[in-house]
C-alpha cells in the first residue's frame, strides 16, 4: 500500500494542471488521424526538459492514456481509426453513427476505456514483481506464436466471406514485407523510392480506411449521406452508463486481453483491441449481431485498449524492456532526467514513481469525464454536409500521413492503399484483416528469424518452437482458436442464415 502515500504529489497545482493538460491535448491528438500515441508522447517530449521529472513523467503519461482513448472518436464518426489500436472500435462503432447513435457509442467508448484503464493500472500498482517474472519469460518462440494467435482471428473479422478474409490477411502479410529485412538487411518488393523505407503502418491505416470513405463521398455529391440524412439521437449518460455494464462478458473480455496482450513486450497494443473483439465475438449469443452496429463490440475493443496501458509499462519500469514503442519513448523521458528504470527503481526514485502511476489512474477517471463531455458535440460531425465531410476528410488524411515523417513518399503510399482498398471493396474484400495482416507480419518474420537463430545454435527448431510448457498453451490457443473460427464460419453462420431465410421466407408466405 505504499503508493497511497503518494497521491498527494499528483494533486499539487502545477502537476494537477498538466495532468489536466495532457489528458484534454491527448483526446484531441488522438482524434485527429495520423497522430498515433506514440506521436504524441515523443512531440510533448522537448516540453519536460524544464519541468521536474514526475512532472514530466505525470504530462507524458496523461498524453499516452488519454490518445489511446481518443483515438475513438474518428473510428466512430469517420471509420478512420485515429491508430492501429482503434480499428476494432471502428467496425461496430461507425455503424452505430450510421444510425444516428454515435454520441451513444462514444459514450460506450470512453466508459468501458475507463474501465479497463482503471483496472490495467490497477494490475501495474498491486502485480509488478509477479508480473515482470511473467513478461521475462517470452522469448523469440513464444512471441512468434503470440502473433500466429492473432493471425488465426484474420478470417473471422470478414464476416461476410471466411475466405476472403483470409486472402486479405495474406495481402497485408505481403505488403508488410517491402522494404528492407530489419534482420538480414535484404531488399524486397522496392519497386519504387517511396517503398524503401517499408510501408508505414499509420499511413497505411489512413489510406485504407479513409479513402474508399471519401471516394464514396465525392461519388455522391449533394446527395445526403446515409450518415448526414439521420437525426443524432441525443444520449442519456445514465442510459449509456447501465447499458455499458450490462454488456459485463465484453468488459471482462476486453480487459483480461488487453492486460495479457500489454504486459507481453513486442507484442503491441495495436493487436489488442481485435483479438478482444474477436474472443468477444465468439463468447456472445449474438455473434452475428457483430459487424452491424453491436455495443459488445465497441466496448470489448475500447476496454482492452487502454486495459493494456498499465501493464505495458511493467516491463519497462522493472526492467528497462519498453513493452511498447510507446513506452520506449517513455523511456527517453526518464532518461533525460537521468532516471534509470530497473529493479531499484521504487527504491531509489520512490516518489517519481509512484506519483506517475497515481497520475495515470486519476489520469484514466479524467479522461472518462472529458470525453464524454466532448461526446455531445463531437456526435454531431455527423450531420455536416456530405461534400464538406469528404473535403475535410481528404485534408485530415493528407496532413495526417505526411505528418508521419515530413514525407511525401507516405502520401503516395497512402493514396495507392486506399485506392486499392476502394477497389478490393467492390468485389466483397473487408479493410479489418488486411491491416491486421500488416501489423502481424514483422512480429511474426522478425521473431521466427530470431528464433532459428537462436535454435540453430541450440538443439534445433523443432526443439525449440515446439516443445516448453507456454509454447505448447500457446500452439493450443492457435488450434483451439483456428478449429472454432472455421466452425463458426463455415458451419455454424451459414445455418443461422438459412434459418433465418427459411423463417423470413415462411412469414412472408403467411
Amino acid at each position: 500500500m505504499e503508493f497511497l502515500g503518494y497521491f498527494g504529489g499528483v494533486f499539487e497545482p502545477v502537476a494537477f494542471m498538466l495532468l489536466l493538460g495532457g489528458t484534454i491535448g491527448g483526446l484531441i491528438l488522438g482524434a485527429t488521424p495520423g497522430l498515433s500515441p506514440t506521436m504524441a508522447v515523443a512531440l510533448l517530449i522537448p516540453f519536460t526538459f524544464q519541468l521536474e521529472p514526475t512532472q514530466g513523467l505525470i504530462l507524458l503519461g496523461a498524453a499516452y492514456t488519454s490518445t489511446v482513448a481518443g483515438g475513438a472518436v474518428s473510428a466512430i464518426l469517420l471509420k478512420i481509426p485515429g491508430a492501429p489500436a482503434n480499428i476494432a472500435t471502428a467496425l461496430d462503432g461507425h455503424e452505430m453513427a450510421r444510425k444516428g447513435q454515435g454520441a451513444k457509442a462514444l459514450h460506450m467508448s470512453f466508459m468501458a476505456s475507463g474501465v479497463g484503464g482503471v483496472l490495467g493500472v490497477l494490475l501495474l500498482i498491486f502485480l509488478t514483481p509477479l508480473l515482470a517474472k511473467w513478461a521475462l519469460a517470452f522469448g523469440p518462440s513464444h512471441l512468434f506464436w503470440m502473433a500466429i494467435l492473432g493471425v488465426t482471428v484474420i478470417g473471422s473479422l470478414d464476416s461476410r466471406s471466411f475466405v476472403k478474409g483470409l486472402l486479405s490477411g495474406c495481402l497485408g502479410f505481403w505488403l508488410s514485407m517491402i522494404g528492407y529485412d530489419d534482420i538480414q538487411g535484404a531488399q524486397r518488393f522496392i519497386f519504387h523510392d517511396a517503398l524503401t523505407g517499408g510501408i508505414n503502418i499509420i499511413a497505411a491505416l489512413i489510406g485504407i480506411f479513409a479513402i474508399p470513405q471519401v471516394i464514396e463521398m465525392f461519388a455522391k455529391g449533394r446527395v445526403p449521406s446515409s450518415i448526414s440524412s439521420l437525426n443524432v439521437e441525443r444520449q442519456s449518460l445514465m442510459a449509456s452508463l447501465r447499458e455499458t455494464f450490462m454488456y459485463k462478458r465484453a468488459l471482462a473480455i476486453g480487459t483480461v486481453c488487453g492486460s495479457i496482450i500489454g504486459l507481453i513486450p513486442g507484442v503491441g497494443g495495436q493487436i489488442a483491441g481485435l483479438l478482444a473483439y474477436d474472443q468477444s465475438r465468439k463468447f456472445s449469443p449474438d455473434r452475428d449481431k457483430f459487424g452491424t452496429g453491436h455495443p459488445e463490440g465497441v466496448i470489448a475493443a475500447e476496454s482492452a485498449n487502454n486495459a493494456m496501458v498499465g501493464p505495458s509499462l511493467v516491463p519497462l519500469l522493472t526492467l528497462s524492456i519498453p513493452g511498447s514503442p510507446t513506452a520506449a519513448v517513455l523511456l527517453g523521458g526518464l532518461l533525460i532526467h537521468g532516471i534509470f528504470p530497473g529493479t531499484d527503481l521504487f527504491d531509489n526514485h520512490p516518489q517519481v514513481a509512484w506519483t506517475f502511476i497515481n497520475s495515470m489512474l486519476i489520469g484514466q477517471i479524467l479522461m472518462v469525464v472529458f470525453g464524454i463531455w466532448i461526446s455531445g458535440w463531437a456526435a454531431r460531425v455527423s450531420k455536416v454536409p456530405t461534400p464538406i465531410m469528404a473535403g475535410a476528410v481528404l485534408v485530415l488524411s493528407l496532413f495526417g500521413s505526411y505528418s508521419i515523417q515530413q514525407s511525401m513518399g507516405d502520401v503516395y503510399i497512402m493514396l495507392v492503399l486506399g485506392l486499392g482498398m476502394y477497389l478490393l471493396e467492390k468485389f466483397g474484400f473487408s479493410a479489418a484483416p488486411l491491416v491486421l495482416g500488416l501489423i502481424l507480419g514483422p512480429i511474426a518474420e522478425a521473431n521466427f528469424i530470431q528464433g532459428s537463430m537462436i535454435a540453430n545454435a541450440g538443439d534445433g527448431l523443432i526443439d525449440y518452437f515446439l516443445t516448453g510448457t507456454l509454447n505448447l498453451f500457446l500452439i493450443a490457443m492457435v488450434l483451439a482458436s483456428m478449429a472454432y473460427s472455421f466452425w463458426a464460419t463455415m458451419i455454424h453462420e451459414p445455418r443461422v442464415a438459412a434459418s433465418r431465410a427459411a423463417q423470413t421466407k415462411a412469414e412472408a408466405a403467411e
